[in-house]
């Protein structure tokens, strides 16, 4: 294949579309909600009316504003604008009431407002064509300048320049850590050679798809509303530090972006977009899933190798980091999902164009699922640098029926609570780590003035026991006797002494753990007794007077 034939087919479906797209979820969280059967309706309503050909109904991933599905889109395409409306909480009951107003009818579907700041003030880039495109068909990704980042950087540069490109960028992983994307790359293209010091140009690109974080979905909804822009990324990503296997590792849980991923990589190896010669160059890429178990370790990268390489996911102490010995002990550039999604439009706008985006240190934007006790929940994509309240307050609406926002917790299991007081500060990498959290994939948790934080603590730190692979003791053991002190508060049973003992032993935890999920696992306790010490006091003190 050829750029002429990829706008060809891009000119084809745009051509192909109709003066009015009705758009339905067709994501998991509506899915649930009976989106499917919403769809069908619509098209059956709409061939009863005769609209077929000025109407297409079509299957889009998610459309971010989760609370309120069942979602539906419809947009008219007309001159000099564009003119959508959006209805929410669908039933296939709606949908002949939906096509009857498209003749001015009147309808009792509830409609939402796509002026209010939960859409107005998101940036999307890595959700782009989430809502828009259809997940299932690769033409549908063409049509929205899909691949040709990817024949750009195959036709016109090198492999060095599109490293430099990411560096430029100041793109950094989405994966928690927030390491150099730029840098990650570098080291992987210059490594050469095995574990056992053969000389080899054999490299792995992997895609961390094993989002495990409780309340996080923010990689599953990319997956499931745009895979073609993940196998671009790590196509890119596999010729610039010269690799032509890669692997997607994702849980078994997430059974609807497995099933799209497997068609998207079908549809690309047909157009010969995956495989052989891509694009009539030397360049080769094959691309592979391996299915987890939803082990939550096993989103540590050297656990999530062991893995893929068939033994027990389980991690090993680094260095050797996997840049250098990584995959079967040769180099390997692990990302994950939403780290490989901003690459084609990096490449596309130039790197400048993402850099003049967030913050100083903090380039580009972020993908948070924002869940818990808020009035809209879903999926948000916000520049670095947005402020905790305008996302609490302004995009999520505050805590429903009057309740006052307490706290918001963001990192998962690895990350810390914030309290209110703090909601101007700015969300990023070294503003959310001096506040004792952490960006981590992207989850981002409300609790109003009824949650009680040592119960929160205690919550987390059950998450990390049970989740345990059990390879060092401070983890295997320390997270079990962290728990049950936990418990020992929150029951009023505990004395001072157990407080004390709870901090020294977080910290050992923290201090001597193998990998992250032991390292990290003490933070909720640290950020909540940081932030909500008189709770704990409270409890303790009510156990020295019953005494």
């Amino acid at each position: 294949m050829d750029l002429p034939e990829l706008i060809e087919i891009a000119q084809q479906e745009s051509a192909s579309e109709k003066p009015v797209q009705i758009r339905c979820c067709v994501a998991a969280g509506c899915l649930s909600a009976n989106s499917q059967a919403v769809k069908q309706r619509l098209e059956e309503a709409v061939t009863a009316e005769n609209l077929a050909e000025k109407v297409e109904v079509r299957g889009v991933g998610c459309m971010r504003l989760c609370c309120q599905g069942p979602l539906v889109q419809v947009e008219r395409n007309t001159k000099p604008e564009s003119l959508a409306t959006l209805y929410e909480k669908v039933t296939p009951d709606d949908a002949p009431s939906i096509i009857a107003a498209l003749n001015g009818g009147e309808t009792t579907v509830q409609q939402g407002d796509l002026t209010h700041p939960f859409f107005t003030y998101q940036m999307p880039i890595v959700l782009e064509n989430s809502g828009k495109i259809d997940p299932e068909r690769i033409q549908s990704y063409i049509a929205a300048k899909g691949y040709q980042a990817l024949y750009h950087v195959l036709r016109e540069m090198n492999p060095s320049e599109v490293v430099d490109a990411i560096t430029r960028s100041g793109l950094r992983g989405r994966g928690g850590a927030g390491y150099p994307t730029g840098l990650k790359w570098a080291t992987v293209a210059k490594a050469k050679g095995d574990a056992y010091g053969e000389r080899s140009d054999r490299k792995f690109v992997i895609c961390n798809a094993d989002e495990g974080d409780p309340g996080a979905f923010m990689d599953r909804s990319v997956l499931e509303s745009d895979p073609h822009r993940v196998l671009e990324g790590m196509a890119i990503a596999a010729y610039a530090v010269g690799a032509n296997q890669g692997y997607i590792y994702i849980r078994a849980e997430y059974p609807i972006a497995i099933n799209r991923l497997q068609t998207a990589i079908r549809q690309a190896q047909r157009l010969g977009i995956l495989g052989s010669q891509i694009f009539d160059s030397s360049f080769d890429f094959k691309i592979d899933i391996r299915i987890g178990a939803g082990a939550y370790v096993c989103g540590e990268e050297t656990a999530l190798m062991a893995s893929i390489e068939g033994k027990r996911g389980t991690p090993h102490p680094r260095p050797p980091y996997p840049a250098e010995s990584g995959l079967w002990g040769y180099p390997t550039l692990i990302n994950n999902v939403e780290t490989y999604a901003n690459v084609a439009p990096i490449i596309r706008k130039g790197a400048d164009w993402f850099a003049n985006i967030g913050t100083q240190k903090s380039k580009g934007t972020k993908v948070f699922a924002l869940a818990g006790k808020i009035r809209n929940t879903g999926l948000i994509e916000v520049p670095m640098g947005t402020s905790l309240r305008q996302i609490v307050e302004a995009m999520g609406g505050g805590v429903p029926n009057g309740g006052v926002v307490k706290a918001v917790q963001t990192g998962g299991p690895s990350g810390g609570c914030i309290p209110a007081s703090a909601f101007d500060s700015p969300v990023d990498y070294e503003s959310l780590t001096k506040l004792g959290s952490m960006m981590g994939s992207g989850g981002m948790i409300v609790m109003d003035q009824t949650t009680n934080m040592v119960d929160v603590a205690r919550f987390f730190m059950e998450f990390c026991m049970d989740e345990s692979c059990g390879k060092c003791i401070p983890c295997r053991v320390g997270t079990v006797q962290l728990y049950k002190l936990l418990t020992k508060i929150s029951e009023g049973k505990a004395s001072f002494a157990d407080l004390e003992l709870l901090e020294e032993l977080c910290d050992m935890v923290k201090h001597t753990s193998l990998c992250g999920l032991g390292q990290s696992a003490p933070n909720p306790v640290f950020s909540t007794l940081r932030y909500f010490r008189d709770e704990y006091l409270a409890l303790i003190k009510e156990t020295a007077i019953s005494k």
